[in-house]
C-alpha cells in the first residue's frame, strides 16, 4: 500500500510540475501580448498614422515597465522546452544578457514616462524605448 501511495504522489508531483511549467509559459506569453497591444497605437503615433495621445502613451509605458519587471521571473530553466513558444534557446544560453535587456527596457520605459510631456518629447524619447523591443526580438525571439 505504501509503495502505491508513493508512486501516486510522484505522479501527482510530476503533473503539478508540468502544469506549473506550462503556466509560466502562458504567463509570459500574456505579458508579451499585452506589450504588443500597447505597441500598435504607440507605433501609429510615431508614424503619424494616429494622433498623439499622452494618456495612451503613458499607459503603454506603464505596461512596458511593469511587464519588463515581471518577465524576468518567467523564464526559468525548466520552461525552455515547454509548450509552443517563440522564445529562442539563446534566452537560457545567455540569461544575463536577456535579463539585462529586460531591465534596460523597463528602465527606459520608466525614464520615458517621466520625460514625455508632449508630442515633441514623445518623438524624441519613444524610439529609444521601442529600440529595446527590436533588440530583444532580434536576439531572443523566433522570427515569424
Amino acid at each position: 500500500m505504501k509503495p502505491m501511495i508513493f508512486v501516486a504522489s510522484l505522479l501527482a508531483l510530476g503533473v503539478t510540475a508540468a502544469i506549473a511549467q506550462s503556466d509560466v509559459v502562458e504567463q509570459r506569453q500574456n505579458l508579451m501580448k499585452q506589450m504588443g497591444a500597447q505597441t500598435r497605437p504607440i507605433g501609429g503615433m510615431l508614424r503619424g498614422q494616429e494622433p498623439f495621445d499622452l494618456a495612451k502613451v503613458q499607459a503603454g509605458l506603464k505596461v512596458f515597465s511593469d511587464n519588463a519587471h515581471k518577465a524576468t521571473t518567467l523564464f526559468p530553466d525548466n520552461s525552455k522546452d515547454v509548450g509552443k513558444t517563440e522564445a529562442l534557446p539563446s534566452i537560457w544560453e545567455n540569461k544575463a544578457k536577456f535579463d539585462a535587456a529586460l531591465t534596460k527596457f523597463g528602465q527606459d520605459a520608466q525614464t520615458a514616462m517621466a520625460s514625455i510631456k508632449d508630442e515633441a518629447s514623445f518623438k524624441a524619447e519613444m524610439p529609444k524605448v521601442m529600440q529595446n523591443c527590436g533588440a530583444c526580438h532580434n536576439d531572443f525571439r523566433k522570427k515569424s
